[in-house]
């Protein structure tokens, strides 16, 4: 049973509960993106290899194949005590860093690397069943917008900290900072309560049948399969983008460095995108929210086309000109996100809300990654104008697809 008929009604900050999980997601996103970047940094330290710091980022994707994995298991016990024990698990996990003090031992960052990426696809689908638990459908696009609006937030201001720390005290003081917010988390989670709905053991089907009960809710239901399908192929293309920024900013006549200023530019419009992704929602509907996040993406895309085929620009108005276009870029990210996110939590019964969760966050992170790889292929035989090209006709056909007329079905899952 939910625990939203016992619980004033209002904002979703109104709600004790709701509040202390803010809480916590403050603190464990503090320490996530604090390390994650340390890490590849650390590898590269410890190598001197680039193609080593660069794998570090490779083993953290590589949990997505497993998220499926992980949303069953959520969906088969509590989900407060499963964030708790995560979050616990991985607090003396990232100790085992500490061990780690030559090339020899570069081992341990890709292991501790693999299992917390582990970890994140198992909290994402346990924060998704609670939030479904916790809140009306109402204040779903409000919780949502302000969790990304804290992420977006915090991945501009954790990585600064963690660096500062990095460099002043050396890997183990990042370490120390992580482990402890994740302890930190645990215990905020303790005080959070709420009432879940009952866990019901799954009788006859086979194990793969339950492990894939999310993609085929997700495939049968007509609306979020689209949606799925335009947040994949939204994020996908991205990739292209990510490997066509360094010829970017030579083409401005801009050095490396300079990404080091438009990036958090872009993260700047991620967290405007946050805060006002829930009024979006409010007016345009979940569906009329990803559209106009994808739609966002491609103008930014082919601002970013013009640029290059103007290019060069005068200083400085190269440089501003490519943050007003990543800035745009950022603002739609949120409401693609929140969009789809928001319309899944709805729609899946309490009982997949872990599968279907993991299952739309391979569905943007594991396309992303496969299109880096072939566009950093293809562009040592491409122009990467090309590249950007391709990234803003596929958004815009992204975006067409998500306006269609959708005839529902009513097939069961």
């Amino acid at each position: 049973m939910s625990a939203v008929a016992d619980v004033v009604p209002g904002r979703p900050l109104a709600r004790p509960a709701f509040r202390r999980l803010t809480a916590a997601w403050v603190c464990t996103n503090v320490g996530d993106s604090a390390l994650y970047l340390m890490m590849a940094v650390w590898a590269k330290q410890l190598t001197g290899s680039d193609a080593q710091a660069a794998l570090v980022f490779a083993v953290l994707g590589m949990p997505a194949l497993l998220a499926p994995v992980m949303g069953h298991v959520v969906d088969r016990v509590s989900r407060r005590a499963a964030l708790i024990v995560v979050n616990v698990c991985v607090a003396v996990l990232l100790l085992a860093l500490l061990t780690v003090h030559d090339a020899s031992q570069v081992w341990v960052i890709y292991v501790v690397t693999f299992l917390y990426g582990c970890a994140g696809y198992t909290t994402g689908a346990a924060q998704s069943g609670l939030l479904r638990d916790m809140l009306p459908d109402d204040e779903l696009a409000s919780a949502n917008g302000l969790f990304t609006t804290i992420d977006q937030a915090l991945r501009l201001l954790s990585p600064l900290v963690g660096t500062a720390l990095f460099v002043a005290f050396g890997p183990g003081a990042v370490v120390a900072l992580t482990s402890t917010t994740f302890a930190a988390t645990a215990v905020i989670l303790l005080t959070v309560h709420v009432r879940e709905r009952e866990v019901v053991k799954e009788e006859g089907p086979s194990y793969w049948t339950q492990l894939s009960a999310g993609i085929r809710f997700i495939v049968a239901e007509p609306e979020l399969a689209r949606l799925t399908l335009v947040l994949a192929v939204g994020f996908g293309i991205t990739g292209l983008t990510n490997v066509a920024i360094f010829p970017v900013l030579e083409a401005l006549g801009l050095g490396a460095e300079a990404l080091g200023v438009v990036v958090p530019v872009q993260g700047v419009g991620a967290v405007l995108g946050g805060l006002v992704a829930a009024r979006v929602v409010r007016r345009l509907g979940e569906r009329g929210t990803v559209v106009a996040g994808v739609l966002l993406l491609a103008v930014a895309m082919a601002g970013l086309l013009v640029l290059t085929l103007v290019a060069p620009v005068p200083e400085p108005w190269g440089l501003v000109a490519l943050g007003v276009g990543l800035a745009m870029g950022g603002l739609g990210i949120p409401w693609i996100v929140v969009g789809a996110s928001t319309y899944r939590i709805k729609v899946t019964p309490p009982e997949l809300q872990g599968r279907t969760s993991a299952a739309m966050n391979v569905s943007f992170n594991l396309p992303q990654t496969v299109v880096t790889l072939v566009g950093a292929a293809a562009l040592a035989v491409i122009d990467y104008r090309v590249l950007i090209a391709v990234s803003a006709v596929v958004l815009l056909a992204a975006a067409a697809l998500g306006r269609a007329p959708l005839k529902r079905s009513t097939r069961p899952v």
